[in-house]
């Protein structure tokens, strides 16, 4: 019997759930407000490119960076389980979540939505201007992500590019923190955005593996009529690539140093994507990825040596990649 064909226990309490303020709270997810972590490497990049930023005066307008995502993430969070629900009631595990099992208003959920983006954004202000752009466009993918009659999570490979978008929109949002006059390198973006294709790629896979019968697959979300598990996988060497190619334009133009941290940043996506052939994968459910303690090594070790290379200067590396060749040298 596969997971999927298990009955699932409900109880008294879940048949007869009320709405309450504790739902309201849970469909927010601030438990996920951890995600916000790709902001740092905005901020620290920032930082390692203008380093005349750096003041204890960048300390609270963090904490309200921070504070703004994470509302307008919750506000995403909320519009994600009201539309979801009929599908996480087919869900074996999901189908407990506060929507689908009654413990939440609707009417209210709908404004908890809009309140929480409003105030998200309206933070954003107080910051400037290109960073409250930055918020209504982490707003404006939530509404793409979720909402008819797009509702890309429904359509297979542009899910996970369109939901990936928030790790660059994050990167943005960390930079535009800090405050440079200029905008971060394209190579920069598009390898973040590509580095959270490869993590959405893969969490697809793991549900896909979790539910194991293709019905009940395709009921729970539609772009597993066409998912199967080998293009999932191929898919995420693509992503993987593509992130690792435009990481390397990045370093090679603009911080050689980086180059030192390559064999951290492979080992951290060799174990994710691990992760994601284990039953019941934290893959899927990225906010419980700290109990996995070999990730979160070599995730820690990784970031503390990109930030040092990023603010350090060691002018070998540059040297030695330096092109040789004089046609090469004259296009540098």
């Amino acid at each position: 019997m596969s997971v999927a064909d298990k009955p699932v226990a409900v109880d008294a309490a879940v048949v007869a759930a009320r709405p309450s303020l504790s739902g309201h709270v849970q469909i927010a997810r601030f438990d996920h407000w951890v995600k916000n972590v790709f902001v740092f490497p905005g901020i620290v990049v920032a930082l390692g490119m203008d380093s005349s930023h750096a003041s204890l005066a960048l300390i609270p307008r963090v904490l309200l960076g921070l504070l703004a995502i994470g509302l307008v993430a919750s506000s995403n969070y909320v519009i994600n389980e009201l539309l979801d629900a009929p599908y996480d009631r087919t869900h074996p595990v999901k189908s407990r979540r506060p929507v689908p099992s009654g413990r939440v208003s609707v009417p209210l959920a709908y404004a908890q939505w809009i309140v929480m983006g409003a105030v998200g954004i309206g933070l954003g202000w107080l910051i400037s201007w290109p960073f409250a752009l930055t918020m209504l466009a982490l707003w404006f993918m939530g509404c793409v992500y979720n909402i008819p009659p797009v509702r890309s999570k429904e359509l297979p490979y542009l899910d996970v590019i369109s939901e990936a978008v928030n790790n660059p929109l994050r990167m943005l949002a960390g930079w535009f923190i800090v405050g440079p006059a200029v905008v971060p390198p394209a190579s920069l973006l598009v390898s973040y955005w590509m580095v959270g294709c490869y993590f959405m790629a893969i969490k697809r896979y793991s549900e896909l593996r979790y539910i194991l019968g293709h019905d009940d697959a395709v009921k729970y979300r539609r772009s597993f009529r066409y998912y199967t598990l080998d293009r999932l996988l191929v898919s995420t060497v693509f992503y993987g690539s593509a992130a690792m190619l435009c990481f390397g334009a990045f370093i090679v133009r603009y911080r050689a140093e980086l180059l030192l941290a390559f064999p951290l940043v492979a080992l951290v996506m060799a174990l994710y994507l691990q992760i994601a052939f284990k039953e019941e994968s934290a893959a899927q459910n990225p906010e419980k990825l700290y109990r996995e303690r070999p990730l979160m090594i070599a995730v820690t070790l990784c970031a503390t040596l990109m930030t040092v290379l990023l603010l350090v200067d060691i002018p070998v590396v540059g040297e030695v990649i330096a092109p040789r060749s004089p046609s090469a040298v004259q296009r540098y």
